[in-house]
């Protein structure tokens, strides 16, 4: 919080005012003073002249509290780079893609003699990609392991070259697919769709080649995810089902297939098609018969319980309010991610904007942009920006006005 900050809290708790008394006075969520007071937005233009009557100082005073800047109000964004020296990392990134691919392609079908023995680093690189994995799903900023992976990468693409035999092909190609699906999940909550689909193309070419059928599929079904990010249902369509014959080859005791089920009735849902859509979540709901070790933490992450989260998203995209309450306000109990948190309440937002409850929406949509903010997901920036559109009917309100600016300073740039 800047010093300006500082002087707009110590002013309100001056006057006897908590955040919440103060949010009552206004009208608006206790989040929202929040925000003001994190500098992470600035009060409208409309709502001024009320805050500083309450604050008891002039309109000039109070943004001398808060201190904007002189041609809009200061909004948090979410940062579309990865780090400051983001456009280098993602052209090192572009480089190690392309040098892996060539490796992988180039050493494939070898006539080079079996060696005795397994190259030496190569448990040790799974356990790491392992490591990374974990890593990525409890970090609240999944950019945040970008460098550790690139650096994996780096030694990875050492690694290839080093290659003397098919025997050793196999393995770390494997592993080739398990790192670059991690890269590519990065690279997607930052919102690099482009980069992240040449990480999931290159992941997929090296399963296939580890003959590995349930890595191959999840490469498949992730790169299809950045086709149901764009709307673009009809081109997801064919990945999947390429995904889901690839599954049926795979390990019948993992997940994957049910997981590619479940995407599947998204792009049903996408398309319109009811009685498809509910076809494949009981598909992907057969999941919960599986017995042991259903899915590794790592590439494969599918276990059921985000199934409430999948089915209610369905739902609303077919325009089923009714079905689709219920099982979000079940998959917002049992969410412990906050990314995945702050994708539910963005639906929820969504959701109350269909039956016109402002409050609801409001509500719902501060709460999702605060985890935006905290996680700096640009997964969550692209659920609150699926709302806006459903906003249009309720712009006369001076709170859905603020909260579709707010929104859209969130947008990150691909």
């Amino acid at each position: 919080m800047s010093s300006k900050r500082n002087l707009f809290a110590q002013r309100r708790r001056e006057l006897g005012y908590s955040q919440e008394r103060l949010a009552a006075d206004l009208g608006v969520a206790t989040s929202t003073v929040t925000r003001w007071e994190c500098g992470h937005a600035d009060p409208q233009p409309q709502q001024r002249p009320k805050l500083a009557a309450l604050l008891k100082v002039t309109t000039s005073e109070l943004d001398g509290l808060l201190n904007p800047p002189p041609k809009s109000p200061v909004r948090k964004t979410i940062p579309s780079s990865i780090d400051e020296s983001d456009d280098m990392k993602r052209r090192e990134a572009l480089g190690l893609i392309a040098a892996t691919g060539a490796l992988i392609t180039f050493t494939s079908g070898g006539n080079t003699p079996a060696s005795a023995a397994p190259i030496p680093s190569l448990h040790a690189d799974s356990l790491m990609s392992a490591h990374l994995w974990q890593a990525f799903s409890s970090s609240r900023n999944k950019q945040a392991v970008y460098p550790l992976v690139r650096h994996q990468l780096v030694a990875l693409t050492a690694g290839l070259r080093s290659i003397t035999s098919d025997s050793e092909r196999k393995p770390i190609c494997e592993v080739a697919a398990n790192l670059y699906q991690l890269a590519g999940e990065i690279l997607f909550d930052a919102n690099h769709y482009t980069d992240a689909a040449q990480c999931y193309t290159l992941a997929a070419a090296a399963a296939r080649e580890a003959s590995n059928y349930d890595l191959w599929a999840c490469a498949l079904t992730r790169h299809a995810f950045i086709e149901l990010s764009e709307r673009r249902f009809a081109t997801a369509e064919p990945i999947l089902a390429a995904a889901s014959r690839i599954a049926q080859r795979g390990d019948d005791q993992l997940s994957t297939r049910h997981w590619v089920a479940v995407v599947q009735a998204q792009v049903y849902a996408g398309l319109g098609q009811l009685e498809s859509c509910d076809r494949a979540l009981a598909e992907a709901e057969q999941v919960t018969g599986l017995s042991g070790p259903i899915q590794n933490g790592g590439w494969l992450r599918f276990d059921g319980t985000r199934l409430a989260e999948e089915r209610g998203t369905c739902y609303l995209a077919l325009g089923r309010p009714d079905l689709a309450e219920q099982a979000l306000l079940n998959a917002l109990e049992t969410s412990r991610s906050p990314r995945r948190r702050g994708a539910v309440l963005a639906e929820l937002a969504t959701l109350n904007a269909h039956s016109g409850d402002i409050e609801q929406v409001v509500h719902f949509s501060e709460a999702s942009m605060a985890l935006a903010d905290e996680t700096r997901s640009g997964y969550i920036a692209r659920k609150l920006d699926g709302l806006k559109p459903h906003l249009a009917p309720l712009m006369r309100d001076h709170r859905i006005a603020a909260l579709h600016d707010h929104i859209s300073a969130l947008q990150p740039t691909d």
